[in-house]
């Protein structure tokens, strides 16, 4: 009986921050992805709006959160080393409420190289959603959301990795 009730608030815990997810999630597939802009630690700007034409991803992440730190690595290694050279690709790694200063310390530390700018007040977090993360967002050649998710799990970074690929085959 005890195994019952233990699933039991599971499933409801489940539910509710799929619930809670939903609603602090400001964007949904099919929509035109926000446009916003940003300085990468390397000084390069990056810009949504001219991104046209170009698979993109778009990572939200911190480095004290659990989840985002199993993540980081994958996309280091999995998205940014396969996909980073290709021309109708890009990928932006964005540090929620990190200043450029602790995300140099983090990028140095870990020996990433995928491309990373600080969002210290939410103001680029802040037009996809309110609450959780890692979140990634798989934006299109035509600017459009094709892909969304919170959390990490492998199934969904595979998940992720066919909806880049599918995008790629798009004219």
């Amino acid at each position: 009986m005890r195994w019952i009730t233990v699933f039991a608030v599971a499933l409801l815990q489940q539910a509710t921050f799929a619930g809670d997810e939903a609603q602090t999630t400001l964007v949904k597939v099919g929509d035109a992805a926000p446009d916003f802009a940003c300085q990468t630690l390397s000084g390069d700007e990056f810009s949504l709006g001219k991104q046209k034409g170009k698979v993109v991803l778009v990572n939200f992440f911190a480095t004290w959160c659990g989840p985002c730190m199993q993540e980081m690595p994958h996309l280091e290694k999995e998205i940014f080393r396969i996909y980073g050279d290709r021309k109708d690709f890009a990928l932006i790694a964005i540090g929620r409420e990190h200043t450029t200063q602790e995300l140099d310390k983090f990028k140095k530390d870990k020996g990433f190289s995928l491309p990373i700018a600080a969002d210290p007040k939410r103001a680029i977090y802040g037009k996809y959603a309110t609450q959780y993360i890692p979140r990634n967002i798989v934006v299109g050649k035509d600017g459009k959301i094709k892909w969304a998710s919170t959390g990490y799990s492998e199934a969904e970074f595979q998940k992720m990795i066919e909806a880049i690929e599918d995008d790629f085959k798009k004219q």
